[in-house]
């Protein structure tokens, strides 16, 4: 008998549906947690995934990846390239660790979801080897910062952080809650592969693999690597998915899921990876700014895949334009500001050079936020640190978990979005974060901020030192600027020079 060709076998494979004999369909399939929303069985057997592989080719391959990202691990540890890396940088992967790993096992439960209860049997076969790289992936990066616990409890934040109440850590939980744990198995599809997956990640990860090799960070741009060989393939599950929802009526609905999850990605990414890409990563080793890769990643190439599925670009579109040349840069000086309350090491990256390159960059910054670091500028130059440390707590969007910010200095328009729903008032940092509520409200009600949680007298005492002992950031975990200031000594010399 004549061996099967690959694409006979494969089919075999994963052609696994059956009609259940013992139960009714739907107690097989529950509609609250398949979100079949009525569509025949015989349209999600049309699900036809783009990337296909079997277990033997997974193993395989997975093999050979994880033996080159080891080994390039090892070469650089005993090259002991962390103690020699620029602050900035090594405060980039504290970030990245703390924010991350466990982000990646949430994205396990929503594979091992869709593996359960999605009608699609393409999609369930898929599911299982998605399920595979996020445990691979949650491992990997759980591993990889071990070795540096022993220079800094802040490391030990990639285990730690999002088990915590840190500001942060409860955006990042807020999000993989909404588009993961919480939602039936073809909205999880939508919203964390296509929509989170496809556009989002690929700015973390290829943008920081590119600055990463740049700094000479291999083993951090190998580990970046690896994890988004896995993502493009796993992150295919929302397509087709999306294009069986609009042959079969739920396009409105498919449209509102993406562009709930597009906005969210959005907000938790201009706090994580905005300020890493233009503000930490040293000058010279930047391959781009954060808004030209956006332009790249989500204007160019997502827009084009939204428009050839039949979809519509998200309604705030312009909104989100206008963003990516704002929210960024509100979120870093936040970040610096509030230092004490995250677990890594922000750095300022405000130097003279780095100045020129953010107005070239983005024209019209030094006016905006440049003045507002002038007088940090200016405080530190004078030995007035504690002016450039926080007395309170900002005021956070119920939506995204961060701070409202956007433009100061003469163009301020910063505005408090309020909606009042069921006698609670909330409140939101722009018209999509309050329209992104109003989508599912149940959904979303009752959850506190952590400026709530301080209004409501579950923070005591109820004062900053209280604050970061209930965010479980101890004083050695606690962020200072990732170069002791160093920073302004140019400044110093410069008006030294002056004078």
């Amino acid at each position: 008998m004549a061996l099967l060709s690959r694409d006979d076998w494969y089919d075999l494979t994963r052609t696994t549906n059956w009609t259940p004999s013992y139960v009714t369909e739907s107690e097989l399939f529950p509609e609250n947690m398949s979100g079949a929303r009525g569509i025949p069985a015989e349209q999600w057997e049309t699900y036809d995934e783009p990337y296909k592989t079997s277990y033997s080719e997974y193993v395989q391959i997975q093999r050979e990846k994880d033996a080159g990202a080891y080994s390039v691990k090892a070469a650089l540890e005993r090259a002991a390239f962390v103690d020699k890396a620029d602050p900035g940088w090594v405060s980039t992967m504290k970030a990245h660790y703390g924010a991350i790993p466990l982000g990646e096992y949430l994205a396990s439960i929503g594979e091992a979801r869709m593996a359960r209860f999605s009608k699609a049997p393409g999609n369930r076969n898929m599911a299982v080897f998605g399920m595979m790289d996020e445990n691979r992936h949650t491992q990997l990066q759980l591993f990889f910062p071990h070795a540096n616990i022993k220079r800094s409890r802040q490391w030990d934040w990639a285990h730690k952080g999002l088990r915590t109440n840190e500001w942060a850590a409860v955006a990042a939980r807020s999000l993989f809650d909404d588009i993961v744990t919480s939602r039936d198995a073809i909205s999880t599809a939508i919203m964390l592969t296509f929509a989170f997956e496809t556009g989002f990640t690929n700015m973390q990860f290829l943008g920081m693999a590119a600055d990463a090799a740049e700094t000479g960070d291999h083993t951090f741009a190998s580990l970046i690597s690896s994890i988004q060989t896995d993502e493009s393939r796993h992150s295919q599950q929302g397509g087709p998915a999306l294009e069986i929802l609009i042959a079969n009526g739920h396009k409105a609905e498919a449209q509102q899921l993406i562009d709930v999850a597009i906005w969210r990605s959005w907000k938790l990414f201009s706090v994580l990876t905005g300020p890493i890409m233009d503000y930490y990563t040293p000058v010279a080793s930047r391959k781009m700014s954060f808004k030209e890769f956006m332009q790249e990643w989500i204007v160019v190439q997502f827009e084009r895949q939204l428009l050839d599925m039949g979809l519509d670009k998200p309604w705030y579109w312009d909104t989100l334009m206008r963003d990516m040349e704002i929210t960024h840069h509100g979120m870093h000086m936040g970040v610096w500001y509030w230092r004490p309350t995250v677990w890594w090491d922000p750095a300022a990256g405000v130097g003279p050079d780095e100045r020129e390159w953010l107005e070239e960059k983005y024209p019209g910054w030094g006016r905006r936020w440049g003045r507002c670091w002038d007088v940090i500028t200016d405080n530190l130059l004078s030995d007035r640190e504690a002016l450039t440390l926080p007395e309170t707590l900002p005021l956070i969007c119920n939506m995204s978990n961060l701070p409202i910010t956007h433009l100061p200095g003469d163009d301020w328009d910063i505005t408090d979005w309020q909606c009042e729903h069921e006698g609670r008032l909330y409140h939101f940092g722009s018209e999509v974060d309050r329209w992104c509520f109003l989508t599912k409200p149940d959904h979303y009600k009752g959850h506190l901020s952590i400026v709530d949680r301080f209004l409501a007298g579950l923070i005591q005492p109820p004062t900053i030192e209280g604050a970061l002992d209930y965010m479980q950031l101890g004083p050695e975990e606690r962020g200072k600027d990732a170069h002791g200031y160093s920073w302004i000594e140019r400044f110093r010399q410069a008006n030294i020079a002056a004078a």
